[in-house]
């Protein structure tokens, strides 16, 4: 996978949350695909009905993304630093989605604890 296609998955999860598209969520991840949000925790969701359900969460309580820097890319990683703003509260997390040999994301493991929440 090159670069620009990794970029481009991250920015299509930037717009899912922007038009709250679950669609958009659909299209980035693998049916077997796992999330651990965060890394560390019993949050762990797998397949695509399980996560398509986490996000919708996600979008229910207004949730929007903007990325903090450039996403890093390395093999079939890529990793990005953002902010996550759900009313007053702003959470600042770093994802590192992994891709399979078809583009489709088959693990996001996003990193953040206490420290990273501002009120």
């Amino acid at each position: 996978m090159i670069y620009e296609e990794k970029i481009a998955a991250v920015n299509k999860y930037i717009e899912a949350f922007d038009k709250q598209d679950l669609n958009l969520i659909r299209e980035i991840y693998a049916d077997n695909a796992v999330v651990e949000d965060p890394v560390g925790s019993d949050k762990i969701f797998k397949g695509i009905d399980d996560i398509c359900a986490f996000y919708k969460a996600s979008f229910e309580v207004g949730a929007k993304l903007s990325l903090n820097e450039q996403p890093r890319c390395s093999g079939n990683t890529v990793a990005f630093a953002f902010s996550v703003q759900v009313g007053k509260m702003c959470i600042q997390p770093i994802d590192v989605f992994e891709f399979d040999e078809h583009g489709k994301v088959i693990s996001m493991k996003a990193y953040w604890g206490p420290e990273n929440i501002t009120q």
